[in-house]
């Protein structure tokens, strides 16, 4: 896929997922926003509250990869992968059904949230979609951007941006299953 390409399809994945939010998430009750379906499994806000711990690490770790790529010159050959970035995209992809476990720092379970996780992941979404923009002038293929459980690993841009959006599908994708778990509850 062309770097114009795969960044366009990008922007269109975070639009979805901002305008999601706002249409599903934001009007409903906090009680119901922090309602969990079962015991160890995560409320509305705390899926959200995951993927802002994850925006505050990668949306400045990409920032950073995009103003060093500044040097560089944006190509135009495919978007290409090393193993670790497709395994990584792979493993995070909605349609990948298989369950992973997160690094307990990354882990919300029991926090205390409130509308505020929603107002953050707003802005995560706005300042992702400014540097989905701004890749657009960037070598997608350099690696420049420290995995973030183990920072001696590094993804190539464009790996970096695609997880970071696929990563996001499937936890909104998880927020949505939530939400309809909890109104079928309400609803007997």
């Amino acid at each position: 896929m062309t770097p114009s390409d795969f960044l366009a399809a990008l922007h269109t994945a975070v639009a979805d997922l901002r305008a999601t939010a706002h249409t599903q998430f934001a009007a409903l009750d906090p009680a119901l926003l922090n309602q969990r379906p079962a015991p160890a499994s995560w409320s509305i806000l705390e899926c959200l509250e995951h993927l802002n711990r994850y925006s505050r690490y990668y949306n400045p770790a990409l920032a950073k990869a995009l103003a060093k790529s500044g040097e560089a010159t944006a190509s135009s050959s495919e978007v290409g992968y090393s193993w670790l970035g497709r395994k990584s995209v792979e493993m995070m992809r909605p349609a990948n059904a298989k369950k992973s476990s997160t690094l307990k720092h990354m882990n919300p379970l029991g926090s205390r949230l409130g509308a505020e996780v929603l107002a953050e992941f707003d802005q995560h979404q706005a300042r992702l979609l400014e540097l989905l923009d701004r890749a657009r002038t960037a070598d997608l293929n350099r690696k420049t951007v420290p995995v973030e459980f183990f920072r001696l690993l590094k993804l190539r841009l464009g790996e970096a941006l695609e997880f970071v959006v696929v990563h996001q599908q499937r936890h909104v994708q998880q927020v949505l299953r939530v939400q309809a778990t909890l109104r079928a509850e309400l609803a007997c």
